[in-house]
This record gives structure tokens, sequence and C-alpha cells, in this order.
């Protein structure tokens, strides 16, 4: 089953970033144009192929080219989405393993510093202890955000841009 995806725009360079002076397959779509088709993307099921449908109200000069032109601009707007995705991912994984050491070497301090103090009738060594104890295991808190939560929703949008990537794009004008 294909997931439809339909784009309704008055002309050609509604698609394109303004902004982006690539006058090919370069060219970067406009912010709305990538939010309004990520959207509708992750309203179908994953296993879903999906189909890029554009209507123009305003016919190009050359439909053929159009067509080209669109299907080889989304797909490579949308496979460099995917490799940016990639690239912040291995930035994650990397300040994840700083963080990890970091705090394992800080709770390692702690823990030790608690050891020294030796328990005694006195309440503040206790206080000591537990609050270093505590302090340590927060300087985890970062490195297991990274590895138990952060990761896996960058790693699914960079699926889902390429699948993106993949779709075929149709372009249909008015007559």
């Amino acid at each position: 089953m294909t997931g439809l995806i339909e784009v309704k725009l008055t002309e050609l360079n509604q698609l394109f970033n303004s902004m982006d002076p690539s006058p090919f397959h370069e060219r970067d779509l406009d912010h709305d144009a990538e939010e309004f088709i990520v959207s509708w993307a992750q309203e179908h099921p994953k296993q879903h192929d999906l189909k890029l449908l554009v209507h123009l109200s305003k016919r190009p000069a050359d439909v053929a080219d159009a067509q080209k032109l669109v299907a080889d601009s989304v797909a490579h707007y949308f496979e460099y989405r995917a490799k940016m995705a990639l690239r912040e991912f291995k930035l994650l994984m990397r300040e994840g393993r700083a963080a990890f050491l970091i705090g394992l070497v800080f709770l390692a301090i702690c823990q030790l510093t608690a050891t020294l103090l030796t328990p005694s009738s006195g309440n503040w060594q206790t206080i000591a202890r537990e609050g270093l104890t505590i302090i340590g295991w927060v300087a985890m808190w970062r490195p297991l955000e990274i590895y138990l939560y952060r990761w896996w929703p960058i790693l699914a949008r960079r699926r889902l841009y390429q699948r993106l990537s993949r779709m075929p794009v149709e372009v249909l004008c008015a007559a």
C-alpha cells in the first residue's frame, strides 16, 4: 500500500527555499513545504511506501523538466537531511561517551570520598556521605539520558528522511 502526500501550489517556486541560490537539484525545499511533507509522511504507517503528488495551478514552461527537477530536488534534499541526522547521531554518541567518562570519574571520586568519611556519631558525616553518593549518581544523569532516550528519535528521523528520499514524485499541472 502507498501513502500519498499531496501538495497544492500555485507555481513550482513555492516548493523551494527562496533564499537558496542553487538553480538545480541541489535546491533546498521551503521550510513550510518540508514541514508539511514530513508531517504527512509521519501520519502514514512505516511499512507503507510513500508517494509525493505536487499539484500546480500555473503550468510551467516544460512539464517534463519540472517533473525531473522536483523529483531530483526532493530526493537530494531528503538524502542530505538523512546524512545530517546521521552526523547528529554520531556527534551525540561522542558527547555521550565524553559525558559517560566524566560522570564515571566524578562518581568514583564521590564514592571514594564518601568511604573516607568514617561513620561516627556525627550527623554531618552521614549527610555528607549520602550527599556525595547522590551527587555522584546525578553526574551520570546526562550520559544515561543520551544512551537511553536521546538517540532513537534521531535515528527514527533519519529513517523517515531516507524513506522520503526514495519516494516517487509526480507533478500534475492544471489544464
